[in-house]
């Protein structure tokens, strides 16, 4: 073969291979282009992993908590990456406030499709405690704070474009641990909120699901590690070496895990998924 021939040769190969390219990136590009996601306790652990994931896959994303310093940074750290992130602070428990927030989102990034559920609070909270504020502060976070803000959202999302709702709960919602009762009330009252919404919802081409992971590496996981050891008398090494051992998988999972199946829930390759409670926990529980 010539010099010449040679040259046209590579040159088709090299052709075919960029279109095949363009092709495969226009089917496998990102799966929430075009997208807007409101993430609620969105500054740090799997809240933080969930808006970076999001964004990662075409999303525009709003990232609201209580602490505006959280939110601030993460916003920074996404934003740096050429994506649109939005930090708004707001108190979940307050209806004034939320309404407040999502008026702001929307006004910034137009209507709202995908909405994340992943604000909360746990705390060692026995029944016998004199003082009650543990039990209500987490309920007031965790349920009511999830209602609240839905149902705002619930209002900007428009019938029939893709719109997810997503309610980050836990394996606690399946299974009870004592100390915990008030979190385990409300991450079992989060699957239940799930089931009756998802059909409250169905006519208007929205889907309504929760995600519920297992132990996960975060500050929230070493809090509870922390007060559950205490309340055993064991060291928190000790606690945390119990804890792998009854996870089939034998470790902890990283924050990016739960924040992948998000996005996959959030697309429309999932539209066909609603009213379900998806374990994410290494085996952990299976029911």
């Amino acid at each position: 073969m010539g010099l010449a021939a040679s040259f046209r040769e590579s040159l088709i190969i090299d052709v075919i291979a960029a279109s095949y390219r363009v092709i495969q990136e226009g089917r496998f590009g990102p799966m929430l282009n075009g997208k807007t996601a409101l993430v609620t306790g969105g500054g740090t652990g799997i809240g933080k992993a969930i808006a970076a994931s999001l964004c990662k896959n075409g999303a525009r994303v709003a990232i609201l908590s209580r602490n505006l310093a959280h939110i601030e940074r993460t916003a920074a750290e996404i934003s740096g990456q050429n994506r649109l992130v939005l930090s708004v602070q707001m108190d979940v428990r307050s209806k004034v406030d939320v309404r407040r927030a999502v008026a702001e989102v929307v006004s910034k990034l137009g209507a709202i499709h995908i909405l994340v559920n992943n604000a909360g609070i746990s705390a060692l909270s026995l029944i016998s405690d004199e003082d009650d504020s543990k039990w209500h502060d987490i309920i007031d976070t965790n349920l009511n704070g999830m209602y609240l803000i839905t149902k705002e959202v619930l209002q900007q999302i428009p019938d029939q474009s893709g719109g997810r709702i997503i309610n980050i709960s836990s394996v606690l919602g399946k299974f009870g641990v004592p100390g915990y009762t008030a979190y385990c009330t409300t991450k079992h009252g989060m699957i239940g909120f799930t089931r009756a919404l998802a059909l409250e919802v169905v006519r208007r081409g929205i889907t309504v699901n929760t995600i519920c992971p297992g132990w996960v590496d975060t500050e929230m996981a070493m809090l509870g590690i922390n007060e559950t050891a205490a309340l055993q008398g064991i060291s928190p090494e000790e606690f945390k070496a119990q804890a792998v051992a009854a996870v089939p998988i034998r470790r902890f999972l990283e924050a990016d895990e739960i924040a992948d199946l998000v996005s996959y829930v959030a697309s429309d390759a999932a539209r066909g998924i609603t009213g379900q409670a998806i374990n994410i926990c290494g085996g952990q529980t299976m029911m």
